[in-house]
């Protein structure tokens, strides 16, 4: 396991991670212990993955639980764990998310609950519990994606991440009064495992239209939701960043110039 990115702002904090277990969730974990959090690394899994078990030389303390986001008992027992064990929480990342590409005319019913259950639901869920047990100061981070700020094709997840925007400006607007602040995190193409699956000729057109012309690294997205979680960003709140290479930004525009300049050399 390489070093991970340490930030200041961050040590002594207890941060609990959705989804932890590989890809984001598992580098914003490995940060967050870097930078000296303690870090309540949860998952669907019931063990703890091995380059968190073998975290131990880090500066920060992490825990493992197993949690399925979408059971409110379990975020119930959760809370509870947390307060008898710390007695407060400074930060949550609703990083847990699955992906789902059906389109519109070919979504079933079942695939579209189980996609808003895990990737909005959990994330409301968790707020919900873990709240109480926040003070002025701390942060909630939660992941989106670029298809919340663009109509990717993926009606499901595309859909999900649109109602997970709203949740956040909600929240921000709610708890802003206690000093807690909610930001989110719009992820473009990461090269993780959910990402494997992809077709090259989605990485492909992903390229194309991306200024940076390249996928990105999961510890490139863990960097950012760290400085959320950290002092240093104590006045952003309600703040949506993508972590895209600039894909969003462009908006396609890329693909076009790059079109023109590349007919002007040869004409």
């Amino acid at each position: 396991m390489t070093t991970p990115l340490a930030l200041p702002g961050l040590a002594g904090k207890v941060v609990v991670v959705t989804g932890a277990a590989r890809g984001q969730g598992l580098a914003e974990a490995l940060v967050l212990l870097a930078s000296g959090a303690t870090v309540i690394a949860t998952d669907i899994a019931p063990d703890a993955p091995a380059d968190l078990a073998s975290s131990a030389d880090l500066p920060g303390l992490a825990h493992y639980r197993q949690l399925d986001v979408t059971d409110e008992a379990g975020w119930t027992e959760l809370a509870s764990w947390l307060g008898s064990e710390f007695g407060r929480v400074d930060g949550l990342v609703n990083n847990a998310g699955i992906p789902f590409r059906g389109r519109i005319g070919e979504i079933a019913r079942d695939d579209w609950d189980r996609v808003f259950a895990i990737n909005v639901t959990g994330a409301m869920l968790g707020i919900q519990a873990l709240s109480p047990l926040m003070n002025a100061g701390a942060s909630i981070v939660n992941i989106g994606s670029s298809a919340a700020l663009n109509a990717h094709h993926t009606v499901a997840y595309t859909s999900s991440k649109w109602a997970l925007r709203g949740l956040t400006h909600v929240t921000a607007t709610e708890f802003g009064a206690r000093g807690i602040r909610t930001n989110i995190v719009h992820p473009g193409y990461i090269e993780t495992e959910m990402m494997a699956a992809a077709p090259a000729i989605m990485t492909d057109a992903q390229l194309a239209l991306t200024p940076l012309e390249r996928t990105g690294q999961p510890e490139e997205v863990a960097a950012v939701v760290a400085f959320l979680l950290s002092d240093a960003s104590a006045y952003v709140n309600g703040a949506e960043i993508p972590v895209d290479g600039g894909f969003t930004s462009s908006a396609g525009v890329k693909y076009m110039s790059d079109i023109i300049k590349n007919s002007q050399k040869t004409t």
